[in-house]
């Protein structure tokens, strides 16, 4: 009797690393936390179409709007922690939410198990054509003189573009009414045709309609000009020193889901990011690709709680707060 247990606690010891290795063996859903055609919608589709070829099996985009992103955050909280369904966010939606949203349902640290950081971009200031102004200093001007006239968009409370957004009024003094729309995609087409004005936008998104001519740039707001858009001055350059903001995105998963699942998630993203192409396509839309060690799941996580740390204080003395 003793030595059938035996054996049977050695055949369930053994079959749990099996499990491991077979994993996945269907399709793995991916949370998209805002609309078709934005700045994370089209990386997630880049990088995880790589991935889904390391993985074995399909990753199924999964667009889940609102709330800038904090409805997709929570659905992820809430799925099964069986590596069938990995979520991708960014600086906002996994940090700035936390400080933004009071009555979250779900902790961002607590609740989601990192996965891998991926790229990040520093944002461009954009305007739709109709605006005259020709450099920074015209375009500040601008929007003080027409500051009850003039909108400016988001993605939603708490995106890239809305960080973005209070970074330039502090360091500017402009104050333009924000619209916040359900994902940057939507919000750039306004741009588009001129329903709104001015956003700060992440590169990846706007680089394309800048060179097919639909929008005006003025500066980026990183420390260097990014290679993907080089005759695009600096903020500080542009007149403007102190605005320098990256929206970093990363892949998580529910809290609970195994680590050799998140190991070979994390190892299926570094090999997408090796990939030439791969990467040639990101550096095109302005993305900085990080570094193996930095995408290790404990490294990120330990990032993500430092960029809390950072941005709280930042959010709370903008007294940005939804109830």
């Amino acid at each position: 009797m003793l030595r059938r247990v035996a054996l049977a606690l050695l055949a369930v010891a053994a079959a749990g690393p099996a499990f491991g290795q077979a994993y996945p063996t269907k399709p793995i859903n991916l949370i998209v936390p805002f609309a078709a055609g934005g700045p994370t919608d089209v990386m997630a589709r880049i990088v995880g179409e790589r991935m889904a070829k390391e993985l074995g099996q399909q990753m199924v985009i999964d667009n889940v709007t609102g709330a800038a992103g904090s409805i997709a955050m929570g659905k992820l909280a809430r799925s099964t922690p069986d590596g069938y369904t990995i979520g991708i966010g960014h600086l906002g939606t996994n940090v700035v939410n936390g400080a933004i949203y009071k009555n979250l349902n779900y902790d961002l640290i607590n609740d989601l198990a990192p996965i891998a950081l991926l790229p990040s971009n520093p944002l461009l200031v954009v305007t739709s054509n109709q605006v005259p102004a020709k450099d920074l200093k015209e375009l500040v001007a601008y929007l003080k003189a027409n500051a009850d006239k003039i909108s400016g968009g988001t993605a939603g409370l708490g995106s890239g573009s809305h960080i973005g957004a209070l970074a330039f009024f502090a360091v500017t003094g402009t104050n333009y009414q924000l619209v916040h729309s359900r994902g940057t995609g939507p919000a750039v087409q306004d741009l588009i045709a001129n329903q709104i004005q001015v956003m700060i936008d992440q590169s990846s998104n706007s680089l394309p309609h800048i060179r097919a001519g639909k929008l005006k740039v003025y500066a980026v707001t990183a420390k260097q000009r990014t290679a993907a858009a080089p005759d695009v001055p600096t903020t500080a350059e542009a007149g403007f020193p102190g605005i320098e903001v990256a929206i970093w995105h990363g892949l998580w998963a529910p809290k609970g889901t195994p680590k050799e699942i998140i190991d070979k998630i994390n190892a299926a993203a570094v090999k997408a990011l090796q990939d030439p192409e791969i990467r040639r396509k990101l550096e095109d839309l302005g993305q900085d690709i990080p570094t193996p060690e930095q995408m290790k799941a404990d490294v990120f996580g330990a990032y993500q709680k430092a960029e809390f740390a950072k941005w709280k204080p930042i959010i709370d003395k903008a007294g940005v707060k939804v109830d």
